[in-house]
């Protein structure tokens, strides 16, 4: 009997048009979504369905709209029964929900601020993220130490075998690229983000978080959510909104929490929301276990 696993993903994966076959033919999907406009008092959908992108791209929208893509596609599908969840980033709001960890008005909530506290520290402290690939963790890391003299730099998102993620200050960043250019490594390229994300430079964020996480409800999970911070499957509230509050300048540990829910014995993952960009870290970290993509409504109907 194989074991279902829930897989949310992050910022990057949005496109204009997302969600909007699911409005149009799902009432539960449409229910859910004019909420979620009604809660946050802006027209998120009008956003998600018609963009325009450089505003679909401004972190303030993105994460809720990721967000809300995801959780109406966990709500619709009932068909398949998760016995565990995990997210990348932003996407661990939405594994949380799914496990009824936090309720969805709740959490389109913090995550809007979350999106508007990470803008705004991309503004007062600029900095950038940039992709390594075809070099070891430690490698990539020693790196960081030795740059970080030139100015803030850490290892943000280690995502699968060979691809990690750098985050800081524009020097420091710079100069970790040049290090693991001439280290051999197989590509180094900036990414276009808003800011330094999972790094120091995201302290602010943190105590703007705080306090929406301290007054909002939350609940012991029904099952296990890996959490981004360490790897781990966690249960307890408590746990959660600190896990949570950590993971805003902590690395992404994906590759971890994969090889973690595998060897805990999961072998079937749906990855829900926009994109598939986890299917393709899945594949790259273990090629034999089945991962299927569910974004659309056509997706959807093959699990009604």
């Amino acid at each position: 009997m194989s074991k279902k696993a829930f897989l949310f993903p992050g910022q990057g994966s949005q496109y204009v048009g997302m969600a909007k076959d699911l409005f149009e033919n799902s009432v539960e999907a449409k229910e859910i979504i004019l909420t979620a406009d009604d809660v946050l008092g802006i027209n998120l959908s009008y956003i998600m369905f018609n963009g325009p992108v450089h505003e679909l791209r401004q972190t303030e929208y993105t994460q809720p709209a990721i967000f809300l893509h995801s959780i109406v596609l966990a709500s619709i599908i009932r068909t398949i029964s998760a016995g565990a969840a995990a997210g990348h980033s932003l996407g661990e709001y939405s594994a949380l929900v799914s496990a009824g960890a936090i309720q969805i008005h709740d959490a389109i909530k913090i995550v809007r601020i979350r999106g508007q506290a990470m803008q705004q520290a991309g503004i007062d402290n600029p900095g950038i993220m940039a992709a390594i690939v075809g070099l070891h963790p430690e490698e990539v890391e020693n790196i960081c130490n030795q740059a970080s003299s030139k100015g803030i730099v850490q290892c943000a998102n280690f995502n699968s075998p060979g691809q990690i993620v750098i985050s800081g200050s524009i020097d420091g960043v710079h100069k970790a690229m040049e290090l693991c250019k001439s280290g051999g490594a197989k590509l180094v390229k900036e990414l276009v983000v808003s800011g330094a994300f999972h790094s120091p430079l995201m302290g602010s964020v943190k105590n703007k978080l705080r306090n929406t996480l301290d007054t909002a409800n939350f609940y012991n999970a029904k099952f296990p959510v890996y959490a981004n911070v360490n790897a781990k499957p966690v249960k307890s509230k408590d746990e959660i909104k600190n896990n949570l509050f950590e993971q805003v300048t902590s690395p992404v540990q994906w590759e971890k929490t994969i090889m973690n829910m595998i060897e805990d014995g999961y072998d079937e993952f749906y990855e829900l929301g926009p994109g598939n960009v986890l299917q393709g870290l899945l594949k790259r970290i273990n090629p034999d276990v089945n991962c299927i993509t569910i974004d659309k409504y056509s997706d959807v109907e093959k699990f009604i």
